[in-house]
């Protein structure tokens, strides 16, 4: 698990991880198949899909910041999701990479991939609301 980043309730049950395994600083989000994120038979939901996207999309920003040395709250503002071809019944995972961080907003890019990396079954857009941390 990426330290400081802790997937939320719904994301661990539905059986999803945090990976350190790609490029630095920018985690892999991993979910396995099982019924509870089974769509129609034999295939992934793409409601459990968009989910593992924003979950990705969430350890990427959080990476992206600790690296920068930037302590902020950051809340999405709107996701926009492309669905490209059918999850299948196999792990599938998701990676996000930051495109900006400015001082209010943040834009993040996030892939879904089983197998092969460049065939991507879903992709995505996040755009979050970052605002300082107060200090106590």
């Amino acid at each position: 698990m990426t330290a400081g980043f802790e997937l939320p309730p719904y994301a661990r049950a539905m059986g999803m991880l945090v990976l350190d395994r790609d490029a630095p600083g920018a985690p892999v989000v991993a979910m396995d198949f099982a019924e509870k994120s089974e769509g129609r038979p034999g295939y992934l939901h793409g409601g459990a899909i968009g989910g593992l996207l924003e979950m990705a999309g969430f350890a990427a920003l959080h990476a992206d910041l600790a690296q920068r040395g930037i302590e902020a709250r950051f809340k999405p503002i709107n996701i926009s999701i492309e669905y490209l071809r059918n999850g299948l019944p196999q792990r599938v995972f998701a990676r996000g990479e930051v495109l900006r961080a400015g001082r209010r907003i943040a834009n993040v890019r996030i892939e879904a991939w089983q197998g092969d990396g460049t065939a991507p079954i879903a992709s995505c857009w996040m755009n979050f609301q970052l605002s300082a941390v107060k200090a106590a």
